[in-house]
């Protein structure tokens, strides 16, 4: 491995660290709202099951 590969890298300006924070943020939501999904499908799924029973 060459040191230019392992470099540490330059900090971000204000405006920089604002938007790679934004986008961070989006990713997190964006996964909470499939993990929401998920859950309430399976509880939808699971209400079903005791419906039938």
């Amino acid at each position: 491995m060459r040191f230019d590969e392992i470099a540490p890298q330059k900090p971000l300006s204000p405006e920089q660290a604002r938007l790679k924070s934004m986008k961070d943020r989006v990713k997190r939501d964006q996964t909470a709202v499939k993990a929401e999904r998920a859950r309430q499908k399976i509880k939808a799924g699971q209400k079903a099951l005791t419906q039938l029973s």
